[in-house]
């Protein structure tokens, strides 16, 4: 995990996106944002970059690939479960279910989308934040 490294937003609204990308604008994070529509593009992305990612913040319902299907993905290939990548389900779709198949797949957090602009940038803060804190064995 590379605490200045890109974060990797898979949203399949464009509004949404939209609004992540005012909330961590308003917050001033310097760390590099890319968007993804599907959790598909976002594995290629994944596969091929040389950026280091920081974190990776997903929406559950997504096209091609969902995104507990993703975490998985990225869970149990050798090579990207190595950059020690957060994953983070930040989604709208909430019942008891989805939040166990969720940690069933060793999340590291879910946090339900509010509606407020106010509490969305609340809750970016609250993830960047924690994980800016945290250690991780590639930090070292």
């Amino acid at each position: 995990m590379d605490k200045s490294g890109t974060i990797i937003v898979i949203e399949d609204d464009p509004d949404d996106q939209h609004v992540l990308e005012e909330a961590f604008n308003e917050l001033g994070y310097l760390n590099k944002r890319i968007y993804f529509l599907d959790g598909l593009s976002a594995l290629d992305y994944l596969y091929t970059t040389q950026d280091p990612p920081f974190l990776i913040i997903s929406d559950i319902n997504l096209p091609m690939l969902n995104g507990l299907e993703l975490r998985r993905k990225v869970q149990t290939d050798a090579e990207l479960s190595l950059k020690c990548i957060p994953y983070i389900y930040f989604t709208t779709a909430i019942n008891k279910q989805i939040v166990i198949d969720a940690y069933s797949t060793s999340a590291q957090g879910f946090f339900v989308k509010p509606s407020g602009f106010e509490e969305i940038k609340e809750t970016i803060k609250l993830m960047v934040d924690y994980w800016k804190r945290c250690a991780a064995p590639n930090n070292f």
